[in-house]
């Protein structure tokens, strides 16, 4: 009984515990469900993990599966950054531990019982779980929006080097507060229109109507839903990266108020998508994404420079390649602004070039194309956030020497040959013909199956260590859960 105890207060009462349990979650969801893909059907695997698991799938609900699939795995992605984001910032334990059992409650009933009723038969209570779990983690939310009120003078920035306001409001902080309340405000874009099922609204992918010349509110409701939750999920994470980092000094005092400016317009431009605004609302969410994007470059900037210099700080003169190496020396503090960079030619760049030329050359393109341009765009960007997600935990456990530097580029490595690959593909109609297409079709398949595949086993490996790590007396998990709580008293 002890065992259990012992375990439980770790997965579930510690930071790295309660993550090491969501990424545990997700990775189980992502191998098991990723059988069910376009090429794992080509070659047979599909039927064989349905009829081995007993789920019940009808063709005609896909929709509404993928939809419910997509929703458990970011509720979790959201959980791991709410308990990413209460270890780094100072708040009251109240919140903090209010927060976090909330949002992990509210993860794993979405996540059990959204999966349950979408694959293993339609019961009803089951969705009625699904829904109360996402009804706890928006209430968790509000509560996180409270915890971080930023104009309490407890919270006030007392060192100069950070971003502040002349009476020492942390920018950082309303940074993250402006991040939090619009991802709950923008939430309701999900919930309004599917609080309308089976009155006049529909299950339907985004991806399906993009070329209907006319969208009902509902319908944009739902697509600007799908690109605002997500953008958000990705600068919440970038502000979480910046503060892992210690970001500070100058390039922070420029960036903090670009960030909190970028993402206000960035969620205005997406609410006016469902208002008579409609027409001009996509050149607003451009103009927010601008000052985003640069934050983004200046936390980059900040944090390549500190480990070229900090690298090099015993050396008298050091050459541009001393540098480089002292730059890249690290893969898990490196990896994270790398992928930042490395998302703009296989994610941002690509989407604003395609929103540029929409009319004069996706348009002109099959649907099928165009679809398939929209799909990777979406999954890429939820790729990289995935793998700065893990590089991130890795360094939270700690890991070192050659086990790091395998860890950190093989990430980096499978990841970025998969995104290179998924980038090629959706673009291939720029460069070749449908008739001479199969072989580079062919060849990117095997890439981006090898890429991810591998990130799944290096991801398998290190959560059957952690496995392996919980079944020992004294193993690491203890010295975590000890470390974390003599931090918590040093406090």
């Amino acid at each position: 009984m002890q065992f259990i105890k012992d375990r439980s207060n770790y997965l579930f009462g510690s930071t790295k515990g309660l993550i090491l349990v969501a990424i545990a979650m997700i990775g189980m969801v992502t191998a098991v469900w990723g059988m069910l893909s376009g090429p794992m059907a080509e070659m047979g695997v599909r039927e064989v993990v349905i009829k081995l698991l007993g789920m019940d799938i009808v063709q005609s609900e896909r929709e509404g599966r993928i939809i419910i699939l997509y929703h458990s795995i970011a509720m979790a992605v959201v959980a791991i950054e709410t308990y990413m984001l209460t270890g780094l910032l100072k708040m009251k334990e109240f919140f903090k531990m209010s927060v976090r059992v909330l949002i992990t409650v509210g993860y794993i009933l979405t996540m059990v019982f959204g999966m349950g009723f979408a694959y293993f038969g339609h019961n009803w209570a089951f969705h009625g779980l699904y829904i109360t779990g996402l009804l706890l983690i928006f209430f968790a939310g509000v509560l996180l929006c409270v915890a971080l009120w930023p104009w309490n003078k407890e919270y006030y920035a007392t060192d100069t080097s950070y971003a502040h306001t002349k009476k020492g409001i942390d920018l950082e902080r309303v940074a993250f507060f402006t991040a939090a309340v619009t991802t709950v405000i923008s939430a309701l874009f999900g919930a309004v229109p599917g609080s309308y099922y089976g009155h006049g609204f529909e299950t339907f992918l985004a991806e399906n109507i993009i070329r209907l010349p006319e969208k009902t509110a509902m319908e944009y409701s739902i697509i600007g839903h799908l690109h605002i939750m997500l953008a958000l999920i990705a600068i919440m994470l970038t502000l979480i990266i910046g503060r892992w980092l210690n970001f500070k000094g100058i390039w922070h005092k420029i960036a903090m108020p670009l960030m909190i400016l970028g993402c206000i317009v960035l969620n205005l431009g997406v609410w006016g998508v469902v208002t008579p605004l409609e027409p001009v609302a996509h050149m607003i969410i451009y103009v927010g994404a601008t000052p985003s994007m640069l934050a983004a470059l200046f936390l980059l900037i900040w944090s390549w420079n500190k480990f070229a210099t900090e690298g090099t700080a015993h050396l008298a003169k050091p050459t541009f390649l001393q540098k480089l190496a002292a730059m890249v020396s690290d893969p898990l503090k490196f990896g994270p602004t790398w992928q930042m960079l490395f998302m703009n030619f296989t994610t941002s760049g690509i989407g604003i070039f395609m929103a540029v030329k929409l009319d004069e050359i996706f348009r002109v393109w099959p649907a099928r194309e165009e679809r398939i341009e929209l799909t990777g765009h979406w999954h890429a960007l939820s790729a990289i956030i995935a793998t700065i997600i893990l590089m991130y935990y890795g360094d939270m456990l700690g890991l070192k020497g050659k086990v790091r530097q395998l860890y950190g580029w093989s990430i980096l490595f499978f990841s970025d040959v998969a995104l290179a690959a998924v980038t090629i593909f959706e673009m291939k109609r720029l460069f070749i013909g449908e008739a001479e297409q199969q072989p580079l079709v062919n060849g990117l398949m095997y890439a981006i199956d090898f890429g991810l595949g591998m990130l799944l086993v290096l991801l398998a490996v290190v959560m059957v260590w952690r496995l392996v790590d919980l079944f020992k007396s004294k193993g690491r998990w203890s010295e975590e859960k000890e470390h974390e709580l003599s931090q918590e008293v040093a406090k």
